[in-house]
């Protein structure tokens, strides 16, 4: 099998560079970075085979970052490598655009035969969770709730407001005025019917997207 190009993404440093020397005897690791916004400008230069992410980033997390690269590079693997158990998270990261999931807990030669099965074509769930993850995958998503519900922007925007960046950082880091970010925010509130930056925060941590 030709060797892939990996692209790693995760807030951890040491974790960067255990996953490195893993990976270092059946892939070329073209690039490691420690947050979404940095995953999205580096895979869309260097045109990895696979990318292989944590959900949990600061700036972006994971699985949003999937959404825009699969736009973007639709032949491109992403593997999630993650602490998270939940069954609704893996099926949402499916639907993202993964091609697999796995836990860091999982054996350190999962993360290579992972690789080696998306790059065949197939998907990879970590046997860890696959119990559970049918029924959240077949399961209807109720409307009027939940993370998916939000705009591609809007939840940048709640997940930048969550981990504490001024209305000014937000508007630098998308490229926007602060006033429109205070105009989005505002909007994001009255649609989901809170009332305080604290009750963003608590909305944005129990669906994933901090």
């Amino acid at each position: 099998m030709i060797r892939p190009r990996v692209l790693l993404a995760d807030d951890h440093t040491m974790l960067l560079e255990a996953f490195q020397k893993m990976l270092a005897d059946e892939c070329d690791v073209v690039g490691a970075v420690s947050n979404g916004r940095a995953l999205v400008a580096e895979a869309l230069k260097l045109r990895p085979d696979v990318v292989v992410a944590d959900i949990t980033m600061p700036m972006l997390n994971g699985v949003d970052a999937a959404r825009q690269l699969k736009r973007e590079l639709p032949d491109l693997r992403i593997v999630f490598l993650t602490m998270n158990e939940d069954p609704e998270l893996a099926a949402e990261a499916f639907r993202a655009g993964g091609s697999g999931y796995l836990l860091k807990r999982s054996a350190g030669s999962e993360l290579l035969a992972a690789i080696r099965e998306v790059m065949s074509g197939r998907f990879y769930m970590t046997p860890l969770v696959t119990e559970g993850l049918l029924g959240s995958m077949l399961r209807p998503r109720p409307t009027g709730s939940g993370g998916h519900q939000l705009t591609p922007r809007q939840r940048e925007i709640v997940q930048l407001v969550a981990e504490g960046h001024s209305m000014k950082e937000v508007g630098t880091i998308l490229n926007i005025s602060p006033r429109t970010v205070a105009f989005h925010k505002a909007r994001i509130m009255d649609q989901l019917h809170i009332t305080s930056t604290a009750e963003l925060i608590q909305y944005a941590v129990a669906n994933h997207i901090v």
